[in-house]
């Protein structure tokens, strides 16, 4: 790569060397690149902004979507609008110093979940996954012929990921490729995965943060020099010394900082991953004997990790869209730093006790305890026109309410972010009794341009995502019940 002095640096740039290739952040030098880009109309101004999306799955609904944990807002709070509070017991209270960027949306259903015919019955958490970010009905099967819809995420990167070298980003933190069927006659891909490229691509998820980095910052190198840097046990910024140089003698001194940080953010990524396979490969005892040499044992530990590839991914610009699947649903984890000793999926089943609702709350709580770390790590991170939690829209919710009976009426979502004002943020929108997931997704896809799209799953309109009193209005009926999304 060669750098001329006083042109500007093209965002596409990368610095390569042996199983390498680090695409750059967002620099001061490549302004003049953009001068001359111009868009016209909503539909191309996210893009234009380059407003990122991320979907973040969270299985088997909460204890606050149970009668007495809804009646003691374990979830959504008692207020709407902007007068509400996160009391200490809320599962999202763990989100209070971020309601500036909290918009929380209560009291929708995700219908497509239940089960539609006899068969069906009892097959919630084979089908669930695959319709929160589709909002369709999976077809039941076992074989290749699966079918639910094309996933928000999906839709997004076909508007968003089109100047992106990775259109999106799947993640995932629990086990996955069990290959065949699942039970209730449902194939493993509907539990394997969130993202639809269509009706019946199902997307694979990564979770190995190994593997990750690799895509990130080895694409475009073949194996064999992939191979020869983890022999010769360096870091891929070793193999760019060179490059690095001769860029920052052409740089100014802000730029020269960004591009120290970054780095530096890039190898302590790495240096963390290759500590755990270290750890994994020493013979020591693990509590996840099946998980990949790169995954930690530790919850907390991974998801931090999985966080960090994702704000590299945008700093970068390598994608401006993820995926990401925190659990399944009939997971038999424990998380000792939640405050219980409960298994996941035996604490959802907490029979309407009040002390067992309780327990599986502190488990939500603590999942939620997660996300301001990855707030933290985008608000921090500079991009073209602010910081990425500005430019950012983060979904986080389930497709099941009550885990313990299994429904799917007013289930669990938030949003973060503003994404470059598709959302307003510190606010609470109540949904009214009826009214599908579909709606608060279909009125997303519009915020990013899709104004084509005319209809989301089982989508009756919009639902407007910044609602005077916080209390939404009847849904606007959209033009057509044709769904654009298949």
């Amino acid at each position: 790569m060669h750098f001329a002095s006083g042109k500007a640096i093209h965002r596409r740039s990368f610095l390569r060397g042996m199983g390498a290739m680090v695409a750059l952040p967002y620099l001061d030098a490549m302004e003049p690149a953009f001068r001359g880009y111009s868009v016209s109309g909503r539909m191309a101004a996210a893009a234009a902004r380059k407003t990122r999306f991320v979907a973040i799955e969270t299985v088997h609904g909460v204890a606050g979507s149970s009668a007495w944990g809804a009646s003691k807002n374990l979830w959504a709070p008692a207020g709407v609008g902007r007068n509400f509070d996160l009391i200490p017991e809320s599962a999202l209270s763990p989100l209070a110093d971020w309601r500036k960027y909290l918009t929380i949306v209560s009291n929708t259903d995700v219908r497509m979940a239940e089960a539609f015919e006899g068969p069906e019955i009892g097959g919630d958490h084979f089908r669930s996954s695959a319709v929160f970010l589709t909002q369709s009905h999976p077809k039941q099967t076992q074989g290749s012929d699966v079918y639910v819809g094309t996933s928000i995420d999906q839709l997004v990167a076909r508007r968003v990921g089109r100047e992106t070298a990775l259109p999106s980003l799947q993640l995932c933190i629990e086990d996955l490729d069990r290959g065949g069927g699942c039970e209730y006659n449902y194939a493993c891909a509907y539990t394997d995965t969130i993202s639809w490229a269509g009706p019946t691509e199902p997307l694979p998820m990564i979770r190995d943060p190994r593997v990750a980095f690799d895509l990130l910052f080895g694409a475009g190198a073949n194996n064999a020099d992939r191979a020869t840097r983890r022999q010769a046990n360096k870091s891929i910024l070793d193999w760019i010394v060179g490059e690095v140089a001769g860029l920052k003698r052409e740089l100014g001194a802000g730029d020269r900082q960004r591009i120290d940080k970054y780095l530096t953010d890039v190898r302590e990524l790495e240096r963390r991953i290759q500590a755990i396979e270290a750890r994994n490969t020493s013979g020591a005892e693990r509590e996840l004997p099946e998980a990949p040499i790169g995954v930690p044992d530790s919850f907390s530990e991974h998801m931090k990790l999985m966080f960090d590839v994702q704000v590299l991914a945008f700093q970068s610009d390598m994608t401006r869209v993820t995926s990401f699947k925190t659990s399944r649903d009939a997971s038999t984890r424990q998380f000792p730093e939640s405050g219980t000793d409960k298994t996941f999926h035996p604490a959802s089943h907490h029979g309407g006790r009040e002390s067992a609702i309780l327990d599986y709350n502190k488990i939500n709580r603590y999942h939620v305890s997660m996300i301001p770390y990855f707030l933290e790590r985008l608000k921090a991170s500079e991009d073209e026109g602010g910081n990425l939690l500005d430019q950012t829209v983060i979904i986080y919710g389930s497709p099941m309410a009550d885990g313990n009976i299994h429904n799917h009426r007013r289930c669990p979502l938030i949003m973060l972010g503003h994404g470059n004002g598709i959302l307003e943020g510190n606010v609470h929108l109540k949904a009214p009794d009826g009214t599908p997931m579909a709606n608060a997704f279909l009125s997303l896809l519009h915020g990013f341009g899709l104004d084509d799209v005319t209809s989301f799953g089982d989508s009756t309109g919009e639902f407007t995502l910044g609602a005077p009193g916080g209390v939404a209005a009847a849904p606007r009926p959209a033009p057509s019940q044709r769904s654009s999304q298949r």
